[in-house]
């Protein structure tokens, strides 16, 4: 049979977790609402739709949770955290995610609005962008923390920035410094134990490295074939020149691995390591470039394309461990993905910087929810006839 009864009280447990975050009653019980609506069936979860399922007769309320009323947002977020790690924590298999997403809006009052580049419709377009913390393991993967990038356009604009609730201290960051302060967070808090992997954005910035080197932390990061690195005897190589002079072209090197299912079934290539110098690491890592190429020659192509990593970790790091890790960045799009479409990440109608991260905030948590039930789910013996909840895999 379906445990309907055990969903139920699981999500209960969750909203009991963030309890302690709430002054008072009305918002503690109104947030707890607004997770359950966020998970149930509605084609669109906004303000007016969470309002009427909850049976109320306008979104006042729910507005003013997201809005003005009195609980901690950023503790709601430590709470999503640690129910992640508790739930889907690996030490083996665990991987933190760096990313960006892009939220389509309309106007220009929206906190970080501006026509820019987001991977969510692979152009320009006005829009707002969330960058995002990930973890990932064998047991599952979720969103554990969020940052709203604001463009210059918003930062020297103080009187914009004020008419949008944004504090006098959000200066302008980069997106690799906004994943610094993700990274920083999950640090301080004593579970930063896994490998971090992030897209050429982060893998291409000296700072995000350097951060990463300094705190012991193992990473497998994209970056460009043009990146120029440094070989162990000390000279500068462009990334696709160093795998060709280290004899990796179309003959022998290559071990050729699967990174998992993708949406066209197994993600199949071949792979292989280039030395660099191990300068600013800390004593016994190594330093390597990771290639990665197809495996097939693609229809009127005269070479097989490449994509390259920068990776640190302990010397006797083996090949196979930063392959597994290079494909679990792919991990937090699946997030995105779940959020979005089981949690309504990207259905709200807020303007404000505390709006914005509220219900960020809360539909990370019922998307973390939904990962941590499949994860139980997938732990316990399936018998005949038991469904998933919805959105199983």
């Amino acid at each position: 049979m379906v445990d309907v009864a055990g969903w139920v009280a699981a999500l209960d447990a969750v909203v009991e977790l963030i309890g302690r975050r709430f002054s008072r009653s009305e918002p503690r019980r109104r947030a707890g609402t607004y997770t359950r609506g966020l998970l149930a069936g509605l084609e669109r979860k906004n303000g007016w739709t969470l309002a009427e399922h909850a049976g109320e007769l306008s979104p006042d309320g729910i507005q003013r949770l997201l809005r003005t009323a009195d609980w901690d947002v950023e503790g709601v977020r430590d709470d999503l955290r640690g129910y992640v790690l508790e739930h889907l924590g690996d030490a083996a298999s665990g991987v933190f995610v760096v990313d960006e997403t892009g939220f389509i809006k309309k106007g220009v009052r929206s906190a970080g609005v501006q026509r820019q580049y987001t991977g969510t419709t692979g152009k320009i377009d006005n829009c707002q962008v969330g960058v995002f913390l990930a973890y990932a393991s064998s047991r599952g993967r979720a969103l554990i923390d969020r940052e709203l990038y604001l463009p210059t356009s918003w930062t020297e604009d103080p009187q914009r920035c004020a008419a949008a609730g944004i504090p006098a201290e959000a200066g302008f960051a980069t997106k690799p410094q906004l994943g610094v302060a993700m990274l920083t967070r999950a640090f301080r808090a004593g579970v930063m134990t896994g490998w971090v992997t992030a897209d050429e954005a982060y893998g291409q910035n000296p700072t995000f490295r350097a951060w990463l080197a300094d705190h012991e932390v193992p990473f497998v990061l994209a970056t460009r074939n043009d990146d120029v690195l440094v070989s162990p005897d000390g000279r500068r190589r462009q990334a696709d020149i160093l795998a060709t002079l280290a004899g990796h072209g179309e003959g022998g090197g290559w071990e050729r691995r699967s990174i998992g299912q993708g949406a066209h079934g197994e993600r199949v290539y071949d792979w292989t390591t280039v030395a660099l110098d191990p300068a600013g690491l800390p004593d016994g890592w190594g330093h390597w470039l990771l290639v990665r190429r197809q495996t097939d020659l693609p229809q009127g192509r005269k070479v097989r394309e490449l994509a390259f990593y920068r990776c640190a970790a302990p010397a006797r790091t083996p090949l196979r461990e930063l392959i597994r890790v290079a494909g679990a960045r792919w991990a937090i799009e699946e997030c995105f993905q779940t959020a979005k479409n089981e949690a309504g990440l990207d259905h709200y109608q807020v303007r404000s910087w505390r709006a914005w991260y509220a219900h960020i905030t809360l539909a990370m948590l019922a998307a973390a929810y939904l990962a941590a039930t499949r994860a139980t789910e997938h732990e316990q013996p399936v018998e005949k006839g038991v469904l998933e909840p919805a959105g199983g895999d």
